[in-house]
């Protein structure tokens, strides 16, 4: 090959878009664009689908569904008779503790079902007031669950973690998202909700409610929305909050911030409560307001 042929050839070379570069969008140089991505993307697809507002679920991944928690103490118990180890106390205290926290998931589940059907019954269709969660296990999906039986669509905002996590079945196709960064999704999480109901869990769970009670606490919130606190012994055992107070951490007042409540009966006549005298929302509720 000649050399100007060489030339010709080398002046056809196309550089790569910076956007389409895969190698150049996961670098640490370019981590403003995938957290733009992330703020931009979700937004579009919420619009495109009408969400307007959304009852946040919080707790633990841990929980099991009543079924699948006696069937495992079962299947502990049941060890030792076909000639395997006998259970250790140890295996004992936490099946029979997970058939305990157990009422949980269903509790959950049966409260996203009433919070769902009431929304359906409103005439402002499947997307007015949607149940969402992390998209998860646990209570996330007994969350998704319950909206899926009462008919209606729920939204999943996933995570990537090191360990796999599979978005539970439950959760609508269209309105599942997967997040690299904790903060934009907690970001989504805050921006449409109405309301945000938080149950038994452990570090994820605890993190995501203090986050919602600071910005409700120092109004960066943008708009009212209420927080629940299910299951009462719980958490005045894991958090001693009227300590805050009396240390000087928190006011007095900032205890009104939450309700404590403890069955779906009473979250669902709270919650409810709250959202028909949310002046953002009377049109749609149809109802006189005081």
């Amino acid at each position: 090959m000649t050399t100007k042929s060489k030339e010709r050839k080398s002046s056809n070379y196309q550089p790569e878009l910076a956007y389409l570069n895969p190698r150049f969008m996961q670098s640490h140089a370019a981590r403003t664009l995938r957290i733009g991505a992330e703020y931009l993307e979700p937004q579009v697809r919420l619009l495109r689908a009408r969400v307007e507002n959304t009852v946040v679920f919080f707790g633990s991944a841990r929980l099991l569904p009543r079924d699948r928690a006696e069937e495992r103490l079962e299947a502990l118990q049941a060890r030792a008779a076909n000639g395997g180890p006998a259970p250790t106390a140890a295996e004992m205290k936490a099946s029979l503790i997970a058939v305990e926290m157990s009422r949980y998931y269903e509790e959950a589940r049966e409260l996203a079902k009433l919070i769902t059907r009431w929304s359906l019954s409103l005439g402002q269709g499947k997307h007015f007031l949607v149940v969402c969660s992390g998209g998860g296990p646990g209570i996330m999906e007994a969350a998704n669950r319950g909206a899926a039986e009462a008919g209606g669509v729920s939204i999943g905002l996933n995570i990537k973690l090191p360990s796999e996590q599979e978005p539970n079945p439950y959760v609508t196709p269209q309105l599942c998202f997967l997040f690299k960064y904790f903060f934009m999704r907690k970001l989504w999480f805050a921006q449409p909700s109405r309301g945000l109901i938080v149950f038994p869990g452990g570090f994820g769970t605890m993190d995501e409610m203090w986050e919602f009670l600071t910005l409700v606490q120092t109004r960066k919130l943008g708009h009212r929305a209420i927080i629940l606190l299910y299951g009462s012994d719980f958490w005045k055992r894991i958090i001693n909050f009227k300590g805050l107070v009396e240390a000087g951490m928190i006011l007095e007042d900032d205890l009104k911030l939450f309700h404590f409540v403890d069955t779906p009966k009473d979250a669902f006549a709270k919650l409810k409560w709250s959202l028909t005298r949310n002046r953002a929302m009377r049109a749609a509720f149809r109802q006189p307001f005081p």
